[in-house]
């Protein structure tokens, strides 16, 4: 069917270096280069008559049925160059990432047609999306992975919100990955566990003798990521009063070393994250605004896993392979197991889903992980895992299962009790017991301070 387009457009589809499809307003290929053809493992023959979505989707729908962002809808409506990430099966039946670039194409008789460039998303050191545990398919997930490869492709500092366990590091590994500077280095500060005392210290480093016992000079990670990214992990948790240092060399690039008096430069791209609002922080008077647009040049939200449930099997599938590839056994998820993971909202998001896997793995016995190995930890009242905290009375009411507080007991007794009983049964781990608060490790350390609790059994590891 390709010897009957009009030359021109036959001479296009030739011209492309991708693969590219030439698709009519029925979704059907009605021309193809051979670059697609070899993508998918098909002659032209086999292509040209079907429909986009049976070769590239390998689905009986229009990928727009699928709640996929479809390029065919968007330019035949408009008429306008369209650009979307999708999810597409090789002909090995492996699912690649590829972004999609569609324009209008026009014959002489006026018929419309989609023209299709299709560019495969790989990171050019060879670290894909799913060896990055950035896995998914569903339309919100897709949309994220589109705008994380346009960040990317900027200079400007992006912040990277989201609640914990989303995957955050992994995004800000992926855009350095896929950006200029990927072949320089990529160094991660978590601000919260660096004492306020040593902050200063991490980032700029030190001069010979500046304080006592210092018998050498040190670099700071600004120094050692110079021409590369620099990503600041829980970039909330920043003390106040080392904002204002850190402002000056987020805008110039110039700072001193601890002790020293010669001014350095270094060409960094900034890469933050933070699962708290930033915002409204600065309007408490505890992030300065100046420093919140300086590190927010491109501000992307991370899905969370209970808006993306449709990847929960694929994201299953690969955790329990690489499992199995520490030594544990090879295990699959049975239907109804997967449904249960499915209905479940998921607040520790990945990291969650990963603790349950494991656990259904080691209890699992034929390979098969049913129903009853999957379990979820049971929620407190802060809504954490944890056994019920000591301030509640036996006997009190309880609403879907949980014990319900007396009404005279304060919110800070509450949570003082909460927190001594969590470095109880987790012999003062105050790492594990930040994880579960979901709150830094500073923080912790604050309100053990606040409530005047024993810091015996409150040991740092």
């Amino acid at each position: 069917m390709t010897q009957t387009l009009e030359p021109e457009i036959y001479s296009l589809l030739e011209a492309q270096t991708h693969p590219f499809v030439l698709i009519d307003a029925h979704y059907r290929i009605v021309g193809a280069n051979q670059a697609y053809c070899n993508n998918y493992g098909l002659t032209r023959d086999q292509v040209v008559g079907r429909s986009c979505h049976e070769v590239s989707h390998r689905s009986s729908v229009p990928c727009h049925q699928n709640g996929e962002d479809c390029p065919h809808q968007t330019v035949f409506r408009t008429a306008k160059p369209y650009e979307v990430m999708h999810t597409h099966f090789d002909q090995h039946q492996h699912p690649e990432y590829a972004r999609i670039k569609g324009y209008p194409v026009f014959g002489r008789d006026g018929l419309r047609y989609l023209g299709e460039a299709i560019v495969r998303v790989k990171d050019p050191e060879g670290m894909t999306c799913e060896e990055m545990r950035m896995i998914g398919s569903s339309s919100v997930f897709l949309h994220c992975m589109e705008q994380l490869s346009r960040a990317a492709e900027s200079e400007a500092s992006v912040l990277l919100t989201g609640e914990s366990g989303v995957g955050k590091e992994l995004a800000a590994q992926y855009l350095h990955k896929r950006s200029p500077r990927r072949g320089q280095p990529f160094l991660t500060i978590n601000c919260a566990a660096i004492p306020e005392s040593m902050f200063e210290d991490e980032l700029f480093g030190h001069e010979r003798g500046a304080f006592t016992g210092c018998i050498g000079r040190k670099q700071g990670l600004f120094e050692l990521a110079n021409g590369g990214t620099l990503f600041l992990d829980e970039v909330g948790e920043i003390p106040l009063t080392l904002q204002a240092k850190l402002l000056r060399v987020l805008e110039n690039g110039e700072f001193r070393r601890v002790g020293g008096t010669e001014m350095l430069r270094a060409n960094v791209r900034i890469v933050s994250a933070t699962n708290r609002n930033l915002l409204e922080l600065t309007q408490s008077g505890r992030f300065r605004l100046d420093m919140y647009y300086r590190i927010a040049g491109i501000d992307l939200q991370l899905p969370s896993l209970r808006e993306r449930r449709d990847d929960i099997p694929a994201l299953a599938e690969v955790i329990l392979r690489r499992i199995a590839e520490s030594g544990a056994q090879r295990c699959k998820l049975s239907e109804q197991a997967s449904r249960k993971l499915m209905a479940h909202d998921f607040p520790g998001n990945v990291r969650e889903l990963r603790n349950i896997l494991v656990k259904a793995v080691a209890l699992c016995r034929h390979h098969t992980i049913d129903e009853a190995y999957i379990t979820f930890a049971k929620v407190g009242v802060s809504g954490c895992a944890s056994s019920v905290p000591s301030f509640i009375p036996d006997g009190e009411p309880t609403i879907h299962g949980m014990q319900v507080p007396a009404a005279n007991v304060p919110i800070s007794r509450m949570e003082a009790t909460y927190i001594t009983d969590l470095l109880r049964s987790h012999q003062g781990h105050r790492r594990k017991v930040a994880d579960i608060l979901g709150i830094s490790e500073r923080t912790l350390y604050r309100k053990i301070k606040l409530y005047g609790l024993t810091l015996e059994t409150a040991v740092e590891r």
